[in-house]
């Protein structure tokens, strides 16, 4: 299970190193792909095609589906991490993240999520003031 948060720089290549924590779980090769929120979502392999089966399953007649299976599977990448721990980060997804400098890696259960510094804290910032909200409303599946 991936979690914890952790702040690391993308370089001007676009390298970001995966914190050290996550390494193992990812595997040799894992997908990148748009997230929500505009952040990255980064799966395991398992993972990825546990999704990518759910995704197929969907009535491709729903016009949603339609448009979330498009932009779900047309911003992904297989990808691996180099001998330094680190993942190449294409354009379109450092354009869609809009990550320049400053990142946040964070493990959110079966996948991690890269955030802009500055956009992560505001999300962050925003949630946390609905948190209590959020979890009164979640209180029926028995967390």
């Amino acid at each position: 299970m991936f979690m914890g948060e952790f702040n690391h720089n993308i370089d001007t290549k676009g390298r970001l190193i995966i914190p050290a924590k996550f390494r193992d779980e990812l595997g040799d090769s894992f997908v990148i792909t748009r997230g929500l929120d505009q952040c990255l979502f980064v799966y395991p392999m398992n993972e990825w095609h546990r999704i990518e089966e759910k995704l197929k399953a969907l009535p491709f007649t729903k016009k949603d589906a339609r448009a979330f299976t498009r932009f779900f599977f047309s911003g992904a990448s297989e990808s691996a991490l180099d001998k330094q721990g680190r993942v190449s980060i294409g354009n379109s997804l450092r354009e869609y993240a809009k990550l320049v400098k400053d990142c946040v890696v964070i493990g959110v259960s079966t996948r991690l999520e890269i955030w802009d510094q500055e956009t992560w804290s505001r999300y962050f910032a925003q949630s946390e003031e609905s948190f209590n909200d959020i979890s009164e409303s979640l209180l029926d599946l028995d967390l």
